[in-house]
């Protein structure tokens, strides 16, 4: 289910919390996670696709925004913006992590003779490794391409969603968008048609 487009309630605004969170405050924190924790877990939930990893993540981006409030700049994003790029940076690097695990495991199962495979774990795994291709080339995207793009198919968000949650005019983010998938079908030409 998806989330509906962040509003800013009534109370301080989000650059307000962020303000009082560089001042220590709690429960200018505590606002924090309620009013982005939906969004921030859907999002790293459809990236990772595991939502325990998805709540450990969140658990990150918000221990950085304690410690980093002071680095936030409301003159260059919304908070929803700051947060949703920090969701997105810590879940691909989940994922580049996983993936050396798996390249690391895959390897370990090759040299012992025991192992055995069948149609189905082979499809598995190129299924996978098509997903990992995927992910891989979206990571290359310019960072305002690939947010565009992370929240609507992985946060399945439309583009008026994303244009109010972000602060981003509604132009700008189909531009965005139409670009990125211009970059992926270049790179994932296969993938792309077999995902098709």
């Amino acid at each position: 289910m998806m989330s509906p487009p962040h509003r800013e309630p009534e109370g301080p605004s989000d650059a307000e919390l962020m303000r009082q969170i560089s001042e220590g405050r709690q429960e200018a924190l505590a606002e924090l996670y309620d009013r982005f924790a939906s969004m921030l877990t859907g999002l790293a939930h459809r990236i990772l696709g595991n939502r325990e990893d998805a709540e450990e993540v969140l658990q990150e981006v918000l221990a950085h925004a304690w410690q980093k409030a002071d680095q936030y700049r409301p003159e260059r994003s919304a908070v929803s913006t700051w947060l949703v790029l920090i969701t997105r940076s810590r879940a691909i690097d989940r994922l580049r992590t996983a993936r050396v695990q798996a390249r690391t495991l895959t390897a370990m199962q090759q040299e012992n003779p025991l192992s055995h495979t069948s149609p189905e774990g082979a499809r598995a795994v190129l299924s996978r490794e098509r997903g990992q291709r995927v992910r891989q080339e979206m990571a290359r995207l310019p960072d305002e391409q690939g947010q565009v793009l992370e929240m609507a198919f992985f946060g399945g968000m439309t583009q008026s969603e994303i244009a109010a949650v972000t602060g981003i005019p509604l132009g700008t983010v189909k531009t965005r968008t139409l670009l990125a998938m211009k970059k992926l079908r270049a790179a994932l030409r296969s993938e792309v048609e077999e995902l098709l």
